[in-house]
């Protein structure tokens, strides 16, 4: 196990939570947005967006089984996340009566995109939270390496 490992490991944290924090602040953002994609000739309103993550692993099949026999010293712990994808949410649009609306169509009816403000807010406090967990991490990571330094 590394030195560094925690710090790098709260890293790739930190930064997949900004890129979800980003992604839902976009989302916000776009939630009123009926032209956003010109599609088959048409306009489609924007379309939410969401952040997949994975583990992040540098191992190889071998480390691994040697980590499942036990014949690696140290323990295999956890190595980061890291981003994946960006996904668009595949929900259908809300529809809207709406008539005086430029996009409506021929019944009135509107298409306004599939983002949620509430599930964005949920999402938002979630990452937030991660974030500031990760913070803590990464400062208890940093004191027990200063106080390190200090034994003589």
């Amino acid at each position: 196990m590394s030195l560094f490992q925690g710090i790098n490991t709260s890293a790739s944290a930190l930064t997949a939570n900004r890129l979800r924090l980003d992604t839902i602040s976009s989302n916000i953002a776009n939630a009123e947005v009926t032209r956003a994609n010109f599609v088959d000739g048409a306009w489609q309103p924007y379309r939410r967006k969401m952040v997949e993550l994975s583990p992040q692993t540098n191992g190889t099949f071998d480390n691994f089984l040697q980590a499942a026999v036990g014949t690696v010293s140290g323990s295999q712990g956890g190595q980061g996340v890291k981003v994946t994808a960006i996904q668009e949410d595949n929900t259908p649009f809300k529809r809207v009566y709406d008539p005086s609306h430029p996009d409506a169509d021929q019944d009135g009816y509107l298409l306004m995109p599939n983002v949620d403000p509430m599930k964005e807010m949920v999402d938002m406090i979630s990452a937030s939270r991660s974030y500031e967990a990760n913070v803590t991490a990464l400062n208890a990571s940093k004191a027990m390496m200063l106080k390190a330094l200090e034994i003589k």
